[in-house]
């Protein structure tokens, strides 16, 4: 059975359109600011959102993205809040949402339970940034089923030998990390995105999503030409940042993602 991401994909590909993703953080500067920008990305057009679970140790995070960790950690962020503003957006809305979060805060929650209920708050996927999937596949617990679609994350250091392991044991999508290190904004984007998002797909039938560095609406036609998705998260997660407290702050959201999206769904 298909899930949102699957049927989002599906649609797109018959369109012969990219999907334009973007990253915010749960709680960032606060839970009910939080759900509207979801909902101001949800007008701009966006196609689905990841959703960063806050995280005292987001090791994989450039700056901007572990500010807005701060932030909604100080304003009383929590896995249970960031559930709570997952069912709150379902209620108007059907943008698939992929958690992105790293392990210790699902464990801290509960494993079991915290798939359960992420899923009935109207979850779609799970990108766990801190679980190989060789793990993942000699531990009992780790290999529960569950309806959660399991993103898998490719970087450019990525040997082909083991993309075959990491698109074997995805769905949904594959995020392909464009550049080493950790997230943030460039001037430039990194060089051979289209030779290695066409090695990826030799590997997997699954769709490939670029992201990190993305920035621009240049940026973003440009990605959208070789790749089935864009994802833009630190320009978004900065604007928030140079905003937070302004009252017009989702409009200043939607007025930057607009261009970026449009740019991606032009090409």
């Amino acid at each position: 059975m298909n899930n949102r991401i699957d049927e989002l994909f599906n649609q797109l590909g018959e369109e012969n359109q990219a999907a334009f993703v973007a990253y915010v953080c749960a709680g960032d500067p606060d839970a009910d600011t939080s759900l509207e920008i979801m909902h101001a990305l949800d007008r701009a057009g966006v196609d689905l959102i990841e959703l960063g679970v806050p995280f005292s140790d987001p090791l994989a995070d450039g700056i901007v993205n572990q500010m807005a960790a701060d932030r909604a950690l100080n304003s009383g962020a929590s896995v249970e809040q960031t559930l709570g503003i997952i069912r709150a957006f379902r209620q108007r809305s059907v943008t698939p949402v992929v958690l992105f979060t790293y392990l210790n805060p699902i464990y801290a929650y509960g494993f079991r339970k915290f798939h359960e209920d992420a899923l009935d708050a109207g979850a779609d996927g799970i990108l766990n940034l801190d679980l190989p999937p060789d793990e993942q596949s000699i531990n009992d617990e780790l290999c529960e089923a569950n309806k959660l679609l399991n993103i898998r994350i490719i970087a450019p250091t990525t040997p082909k030998e083991r993309m075959a392991t990491i698109t074997g044991t995805g769905r949904g999508f594959i995020y392909y990390i464009s550049r080493e290190g950790v997230t943030g904004q460039r001037s430039e984007l990194a060089e051979g995105i289209g030779k290695q998002v066409a090695e990826i797909k030799n590997q997997t039938d699954l769709p490939v999503v670029v992201g990190f560095g993305i920035s621009t609406p240049e940026h973003s036609a440009e990605v959208a030409k070789v790749a089935d998705g864009v994802v833009v998260g630190s320009a978004i997660v900065n604007t928030i940042a140079r905003h937070a407290g302004e009252e017009d702050l989702c409009e200043m959201v939607y007025d930057f993602v607009k261009p970026l999206v449009d740019a991606a769904k032009s090409v």
